[in-house]
């Protein structure tokens, strides 16, 4: 179910609040463009900054747009194991099909708390579980042998979102876990080596600018088309690399809004993107046609 691409959704928001037409036209965007699946209320949806209300109003909307037509696996996680598991929960009855959890930030759990932090999620409820693993955000790194014992004792823990940057442990996690599990690439820019080295798909920024070509690109790596792929690699660098000249979701939601698509709006304590990267946005986006 989870694998392809799956666009990591911004939140749109309209004087200080959610922007739910807008989030309701993206959905229908993505629906429509090829996207396998949609991911509300993670990192690029600014989730920190949601209110549990906010948070569970957005899930809902993607489940109630996207239902029978593509899964919504929907962002839960939480640097409190209490609240991860009420966030899930009301995933479950809102009738998301999975749930993608962070590794707890800001605590700094040991490898044996991470450990205990996800079973105690999964055992709380019958979502199909997704773990994320970005130490760039979280300053803890889930190792490869967590995540296979994860994957052992677990069965409703089915996967990864990868985004440690290390080929060399994402490989050593595919080959400690079972046929079975799913890793997805976090980072659009490793996506093509990480589907060559087994991974099933990605959780996509640069998808919310492309849907299209990041499922295309993921399409054609599992009928084993090496060089369409690669060369989808090769022509999606420099839009991938821009998604990141500021903080996530900052770039992307510029873009969207450069492209007519929703407001520029982010919440505090991130800001507006600088005029001088607006220019190198603009001359981006205009390479690719997008504007």
């Amino acid at each position: 179910m989870f694998e392809g691409s799956l666009v990591a959704i911004v939140t749109p928001f309209k004087n200080g609040t959610v922007d739910e037409q807008a989030f309701r036209d993206l959905l229908q965007f993505h629906i429509e463009n090829g996207t396998n699946g949609i991911v509300p209320c993670g990192t690029t949806g600014e989730s920190a900054t949601l209110t549990h209300e906010e948070h569970h109003r957005v899930i809902s909307i993607a489940v109630e747009m996207c239902k029978d037509k593509i899964p919504v696996l929907a962002g839960t996680g939480s640097n409190s194991t209490r609240e991860a598991i009420q966030l899930t929960q009301f995933a479950q009855d809102a009738g998301a099909d999975g749930a993608l959890l962070i590794t707890p930030y800001y605590n700094k759990p040991s490898q044996q708390g991470l450990y205990e932090h996800f079973m105690a999620v999964a055992k709380d409820t019958d979502l199909p579980i997704i773990l994320y693993n970005v130490p760039s955000r979280t300053s803890v790194n889930m190792l490869p042998e967590t995540v296979a014992r994860l994957d052992k004792d677990q069965k409703n823990i089915v996967g990864i979102k990868e985004a440690s940057g290390s080929i060399g442990q994402i490989s050593e996690v595919i080959d400690q876990c079972s046929d079975e599990f799913i890793l997805l690439s976090g980072d659009d820019g490793l996506l093509w080596p990480i589907l060559a080295i087994g991974g099933k798909g990605v959780i996509s920024v640069s998808a919310n600018l492309v849907p299209e070509k990041m499922a295309l690109l993921c399409a054609r790596a599992a009928h084993h088309d090496v060089d369409g792929a690669q060369a989808l690699h090769y022509e999606l660098m420099v839009l991938n690399n821009a998604m990141f000249i500021e903080t996530n979701p900052v770039p992307v939601k510029t873009a969207l809004a450069l492209m007519g698509k929703i407001s520029d709006e982010v919440r505090l304590p991130l800001a507006l993107m600088s005029e001088d990267h607006i220019e190198q946005l603009k001359a981006v986006l205009k390479r690719y046609a997008l504007i």
